[in-house]
């Protein structure tokens, strides 16, 4: 059996950040070409969301765990930062899966971060704006640590850039 991109870009609906489960490499905007050549060779480019991400080996390894159910003849992953992800290649899904997962959304921006990005950020427990920015270091790089003063809730906010 043939396959073809768009077989591949829904399996890989099914690997999932490992840091958050409800979202997969493809909302999360990390997986940045698909390529499948005439012998069922699977190419797979990932743009990790940082270049210290600790998730980069475990999400390579699931890709092919996951893709090895398609009779790929073999599957190839390869790490490229030529086009560098950015917070914007999250997809509407991906930030609806955020939201659920209990995060603050990344600003939507122009190419230019500022910290007014980090800063009135919506809680994702009650809506509010009335936050406050406690750390812009969270448990990963990508994330920053918020406190809501309506319903006194910390939460984290997937961090724009």
């Amino acid at each position: 059996m043939k396959l073809d991109e768009n077989t591949v870009r829904e399996k890989l609906r099914e690997v999932m950040d490992p840091e958050i489960p409800k979202l997969s490499v493809i909302d999360l905007g990390v997986i940045t070409g698909v390529y499948v050549d005439d012998e069922n060779i699977v190419s797979i480019t990932m743009t990790p969301t940082f270049a210290g991400c600790p998730a980069v080996e475990y999400m390579k390894n699931d890709i092919k765990e996951k893709l090895s159910s398609l009779k790929a003849k073999e599957v190839k992953v390869n790490v490229n930062y030529d086009v560098q992800w950015n917070s914007n290649m999250i997809t509407d899904r991906g930030r609806e899966m955020l939201k659920e997962s209990g995060f603050a959304l990344p600003g939507k921006h122009n190419g230019l971060v500022q910290i007014e990005l980090l800063q009135n950020v919506e809680c994702p427990f009650c809506g509010s704006k009335n936050t406050e920015l406690k750390s812009t270091f969270g448990p990963t790089q990508c994330r920053a640590i918020h406190y809501c003063k309506n319903c006194l809730q910390s939460f984290e906010q997937f961090k724009p850039v």
